[in-house]
């Protein structure tokens, strides 16, 4: 009898997502996989909370239609604006046996073990800032020893990831500018967190701005090594997700348009669906 087919579902507002699903397919290649990417009604970062949730929900209905029994959002947006609500309001009452979960706190997990300063900076998308989700999380995580964070929005930078324009003078000057304006905030800082999926593309770059000693949270392997883990554990879940290796990819734009990015940020060669979600 064949194996049902329930993939791993791995949502994003766009294609920053891509850089977190490749590191799934490394870390836990055996496994199904959907990408669902809602390029059409991408940037959620200038979107307010209620907007955010709701396609976000839509997006994670849709990939438990398609048999999906667990969702990452690989997206700090929605992680940032929808994943509480999902977690505690919608799923106990429509989907009590299936789970999502987010990008965010697999991220300040690391915390503890990367800072020694206890300085720590977060850039990320005006949405994920202004929803103040990592210092928040890492209040949480940081009542032994108290951890100071500073963020700063940097808005430029997934229009030249998605412009393909990493290499441009262009590129450089935002990163240059946006880096000394945190480090002018707190020039304690040795930890960087990468808080928005499109910024590993941009690492060289960055590195390039960064102060001797600092170091770089990039999520894509903490967050597949997290939900290695997460599987390990919650084995109710692990054994409902199929493996058959099969990998398929969504998108509410155009599918000649994703396909051409997502081979930017995956290194390979993509064939999506359009799809229509609300």
């Amino acid at each position: 009898m064949a194996e049902k087919y329930q993939p791993i579902g791995v949502f994003d507002s766009g294609y920053g997502g891509l850089t977190i699903f490749k590191e799934l397919l490394r870390e836990l290649p055996d496994y199904d996989y959907i990408y669902l990417g809602d390029n059409a009604r991408n940037p959620y970062g200038t979107r307010s909370f209620e907007v955010v949730y709701e396609y976000t929900w839509e997006a994670v209905r849709y990939l438990f239609e398609q048999g999906c029994q667990l969702v990452v959002l690989a997206c700090n947006t929605a992680s940032a604006k929808a994943l509480r609500n999902i977690q505690q309001l919608d799923l106990p009452v429509h989907y009590p046996n299936r789970r999502v979960l987010g990008v965010i706190r697999p991220s300040v997990e690391m915390i503890p073990e990367m800072t020694k300063t206890g300085h720590v900076g977060v850039l990320g998308t005006t949405g994920t800032v202004l929803s103040d989700s990592y210092p928040m999380e890492i209040a949480k995580m940081s009542a032994v020893r108290p951890v100071t964070v500073v963020q700063e929005a940097c808005p430029m930078w997934v229009p030249i990831v998605e412009n393909n324009l990493i290499e441009s003078p262009g590129a450089a000057l935002f990163v240059e500018q946006n880096l000394a304006s945190i480090f002018k905030k707190d020039p304690q800082i040795d930890t960087l967190i990468l808080g928005c999926t499109h910024y590993p593309l941009l690492s060289e770059v960055i590195h390039r701005f960064l102060p001797e000693g600092v170091r770089l949270l990039n999520q894509g392997p903490i967050v597949a090594e997290r939900l290695l883990d997460y599987l390990h554990r919650h084995p109710e879940i692990e054994n409902q997700c199929s493996k058959s290796g099969r990998r398929e990819y969504f998108t509410t734009e155009s599918a000649q348009n994703f396909d051409q990015l997502a081979n930017l940020f995956l290194g390979s060669e993509v064939k999506s669906k359009h799809i229509k979600l609300g």
